[in-house]
């Protein structure tokens, strides 16, 4: 082949086969999707309890008795990425109480979303259990354990249609009424009115990282899981607005696991667990500030460790 043949072909490719392509795989890829969301809710049978008459609608409060088994339990969890590698988290354990509210800190690759995805039960451990609400994840169907859970990652995932569809994308049984009191309570009401309301479209390559996030957050509050599992869930939303969703979930009856983005969201939690790659530590942020180099660092506390004053504390 000559030359001008191929930088021809070249040409060809680059402006006309690659784009024609691109736009096939997308299209039939967002098809494909859609097709299996909507054939899921189809074959889905969802029971239907209203709210008593008088009672705020807002997510659906769990039946478990506070005195019962813990939130989530682990037990000598040692889990490692390859028979060779170094393990992440080596005989680990952890209860999680009912009502909880747990923030998971610590330097990029500590294994804090790897914890997030053990305790719900996306990957099973090389030794050790994790039982939610006692019932170990690893003999427990996806159907079930989706009704004892809800994870919320950092990539947030928003679908063409309706915000009120994407918002009740966890709970199909939700009116308007409940969509509207997620939507006040987690922030997002300047967002819903700048989409045109609940009925309004939603086209995903439209909305900001943080918008998206917002939606799913929204979407995760109303699930009915008792157990919520933020993993970096807001780290492109700003300070306010964090604060304001994890607020929000930490009110939602159920226990909470805040994988921080930012310090403040330890500050906001009930106990601080610290993964640093050594003897993982938990305890409440005044403890940890005298027990943690790491904590201490993440913190920014470089010299001696000073407890924050209930004045100066962030809200």
């Amino acid at each position: 082949m000559t030359a001008g043949a191929v930088l021809g072909a070249l040409i060809y490719v680059s402006t006309g086969l690659q784009p024609a392509v691109h736009t096939l795989v997308q299209g039939l890829g967002g098809g494909g999707l859609r097709y299996a969301v909507t054939l899921e809710n189809i074959l889905r049978v969802y029971p239907h309890r209203p709210a008593p008459t008088g009672e705020t609608p807002g997510p659906r409060r769990s039946t478990r008795p506070v005195g019962g088994s813990p939130a989530a339990e682990v037990r000598g969890l040692t889990f490692r990425y390859g028979p060779s590698a170094e393990p992440i988290l080596r005989n680990f354990s952890l209860t999680l109480a009912n009502g909880d509210h747990l923030a998971v800190v610590g330097p990029s690759g500590a294994g804090k979303s790897t914890l997030a995805a053990l305790l719900a039960g996306l990957v099973p451990p090389q030794e050790g259990t994790v039982h939610l609400a006692g019932a170990p994840v690893a003999d427990t169907a996806p159907a079930v354990l989706a009704r004892m859970r809800v994870l919320l990652p950092q990539q947030a995932y928003v679908f063409t249609g309706t915000l009120a569809d994407n918002l009740r994308y966890l709970r199909p049984d939700a009116d308007d009424d409940t969509l509207a009191v997620a939507v006040d309570e987690l922030g997002a009401r300047p967002l819903a009115t700048r989409l045109g309301g609940l009925d309004a479209p939603v086209v995903p390559a439209q909305l900001s990282a943080g918008e998206r996030q917002l939606v799913a957050a929204v979407r995760a509050w109303l699930a009915p899981a008792p157990l919520a599992v933020l993993d970096e869930a807001t780290c492109h939303l700003d300070p306010a607005l964090e604060a304001t969703v994890e607020a929000a979930f930490a009110r939602r009856p159920g226990s909470l696991v805040v994988v921080a983005h930012r310090i403040s969201s330890a500050l906001r939690a009930d106990r601080v667990l610290v993964l640093d790659g050594d003897a993982p530590t938990v305890g409440t942020h005044e403890q940890l500030l005298t027990r943690s180099a790491t904590y201490r660092a993440l913190v920014g506390c470089w010299e001696e460790p000073v407890t924050p004053s209930p004045a100066t504390r962030p809200a």
